[in-house]
């Protein structure tokens, strides 16, 4: 399983592409206006960042585009400016239709704002390099996420498509473990939510036992070392 940051802070990115070994990054609208910088500023310099990689970086069309044909011109704008850019297109019919027409262009996209499985079998039906559905969302309303992830790639495995899924808008980092469970190709989280992921209480409870039991006991002199 893949784990891609959700972020468009570069501190962020920096940090987590080099001390947690991140395979991509997903942003969108809000995360760029979360950066504090104009679009263009910051997916350059992601897309610098990222220079020479093979490393996916999902970057959004503006959502105010809602024809194809606007939504293709878009995609193919932004696709030039980098090798690494997936196009992120949500997930309504002119969405798809746009994403399918890209898609035979050979330009990567990322279908997103998945909430129904339906939606998710027509995003791997015209060939869409990654779906996105957001579970978080979908169970602050009552669905069971893990369920729906599991359904999906069930779905995908029984007919053959290729799109990888990215359960995508978690918030919590206990739920890594069970969309991997569910056999989910990516998750996507914010920094703090890894940051999270990686702590247990029983963890530090430990090293408070064998930091004392350290303490108490003689180091020695390693210079007295025989081979």
């Amino acid at each position: 399983m893949k784990y891609f940051l959700d972020s468009a802070i570069l501190d962020e990115i920096r940090y987590a592409k080099t001390n947690w070994g991140v395979d991509g990054i997903t942003t969108n609208p809000r995360h760029i206006k979360n950066s504090g910088k104009p679009f263009y500023t910051v997916i350059n310099e992601i897309a610098l960042e990222y220079a020479g990689s093979d490393a996916p970086i999902s970057v959004e069309i503006n959502p105010h585009l809602t024809k194809s044909d606007e939504i293709i011109a878009a995609g193919r704008q932004l696709a030039e400016l980098s090798p690494n850019f997936v196009i992120k297109i949500p997930c309504n019919e002119q969405g798809l239709v746009a994403a399918k027409t890209l898609t035979e262009q050979g330009i990567r996209c990322n279908v997103t704002l998945v909430f129904t499985i339906s939606q998710a079998i027509q995003a791997a039906k015209i060939g869409a390099h990654f779906v996105s559905p957001f579970v978080f969302w979908l169970e602050q309303n009552g669905v069971d996420g893990v369920d729906y992830i599991r359904k999906i790639k069930q779905i995908y495995t029984n007919y053959g498509y290729k799109s990888e899924i990215i359960a995508a808008a978690i918030r919590d980092g206990s739920k890594i473990s069970q969309f991997a469970e569910a056999g989910v190709d990516i998750v996507t989280c914010a920094f703090d939510v890894y940051m999270d992921s990686f702590h247990s209480p029983y963890t530090d409870k430990g090293i408070a036992i064998f930091s004392e039991a350290w303490d108490g006991t003689e180091e020695g002199d390693i210079s007295q070392w025989k081979k």
